[in-house]
């Protein structure tokens, strides 16, 4: 038998001590007698008195909340306050079902902004700092809390949206922005464009980046990357539209700490459901506490992460580290999104790739595009081959000619069918 992580569920270290039990509770009683959605799936007995009472409330999925939209337009049911009480509206991308369109009230909206002053705390801002925001303003939930929590802190933010990369970059060195905020994508990309265009940004300035949106802020390789091309220290942090903004840095770089003052979280193994052991990846499932107006419960997040309890708290080593159903198995070896990152990153540098993914048979295979020489792809390939154990096929493609992006990357093409559980429903936000 596997020893578990803890005596409890990851998570349930932390109810006692950050009284999380309390304030379920108390949420669960008020959105339980106005929620149509919630009402529909649990009754007031449901309510837990006990970490064994949480663990048998039902998860939550993107597909559930997805078919509520479909049901009951526009908004759907998971609404605890007449509709005239919520303020903002933002949207998910919907890579796998109906965009999920979700509503905050002005109570909600501070609660983002109290999570990321927690990131804000680590990284070190202060209202002296100027903050470039490297990102679209679409209702995609992007970066708009973390503009929201930085305002509030006094500091001066400067958006970059409906800019050209260009544009952004003589824009954080003409006003002398100290915060840099995007995807690690970008950020790499932005110093890719910097050096191409002679804009000097190593000295512009900028002694820290807040990464979201993507795996990658806490990937060793990338992380060094970044770090080189700003000069600054980078802060990796993750959030979903559905839940909030859970991710604090550490600021030793092994990856993300949940908040879990504000969020109940659990790493489930992905077959059988129950809690990981000890040194093992599985599925994080959040329940956020002060989103009462528009709450998930028990919501499986579709990424794959390692915990480890700390004194500190609940740490996910690495950050995230992939998409469960971007998760490769090829000859009974897992391969992650992170992995296959750091490998790229550690031998090609800051250059863009493609992963594709497809079955021949009952087997999953892989085929990795890279824009560098033939001999660097076969290093690549050689290096994973000794790393994992197993073949995959790294080819040269001309530099430019794979896509950009300035919110997440979207460099895993899937061709598979999918064989994870349909109820699931991934759809991670990736970025607050």
């Amino acid at each position: 038998m596997q020893e578990p992580l803890d005596t409890k569920s990851p998570g349930f270290a932390a109810l006692d001590r950050f009284e999380q039990l309390p304030r379920l509770q108390q949420m669960m009683e008020e959105v339980l007698a106005t929620n149509p959605f919630w009402r529909q799936r649990l009754d007031k007995d449901t309510i837990p008195r006990c970490a064994e009472d949480y663990q048998r409330l039902p998860f939550t999925s993107n597909r559930d909340l997805s078919e509520d939209l479909l049901s009951t337009p526009p908004f759907g049911s998971n609404l605890t306050y007449p509709i005239e009480t919520y303020t903002r509206l933002h949207q998910t991308s919907g890579t796998k079902y109906q965009p999920l369109r979700v509503l905050d009230t002005a109570t909600s909206w501070d609660w983002w902004c109290d999570c990321w002053d927690a990131v804000l705390d680590v990284s070190g801002v202060t209202s002296s700092d100027r903050a470039m925001f490297a990102f679209s303003f679409a209702p995609f939930i992007g970066f708009w809390s973390a503009h929201a929590a930085m305002a509030r802190r006094n500091a001066l933010v400067i958006s970059g949206g409906g800019a050209s990369t260009v544009r952004r970059l003589h824009m954080l060195v003409e006003t002398g922005c100290t915060v840099l905020f995007c995807t690690p994508t970008y950020a790499l990309h932005l110093a890719e464009v910097a050096d191409r265009e002679g804009i000097h940004i190593k000295g512009s300035g900028i002694r820290c980046t807040i990464l979201a949106g993507e795996p990658g802020g806490s990937v060793p390789a990338m992380r060094r990357r970044i770090q080189e091309a700003w000069q600054a220290e980078v802060f990796d942090h993750a959030g979903m539209s559905e839940v909030g903004a859970y991710g604090i840095p550490c600021p030793e770089g092994r990856g993300v700490f949940v908040n879990e003052r504000e969020f109940i979280a659990e790493v489930i193994d992905i077959e059988s459901r129950q809690p990981v052991s000890k040194g093992q990846t599985g599925e994080l499932v959040l329940t956020n506490l002060g989103r009462w107006g528009n709450p998930v419960i028990r919501f499986r997040t579709g990424d794959l992460v390692q915990p480890q309890r700390l004194e500190e708290g609940l740490l996910l080593q690495g950050g995230i580290l992939g998409r469960i159903d971007q998760m490769l198995v090829i000859r009974g070896v897992n391969l992650h999104s992170s992995s296959i990152e750091q490998v790229v990153r550690n031998i090609a540098g800051n250059v863009e790739y493609r992963v594709t993914l497809s079955r021949k048979g009952a087997l999953d295979e892989a085929e990795i595009e890279v824009e560098a020489q033939p001999e660097t792809c076969s290093d690549i390939g050689l290096e994973i081959q000794n790393s994992f154990g197993i073949r995959v096929r790294v080819s040269s493609v001309r530099l430019g000619s794979l896509p950009r992006w300035e919110a997440k990357a979207q460099r895993f093409h899937d061709l598979r069918k999918s064989l994870h559980d349909s109820s699931t429903g991934y759809s991670r936000y990736q970025g607050c």
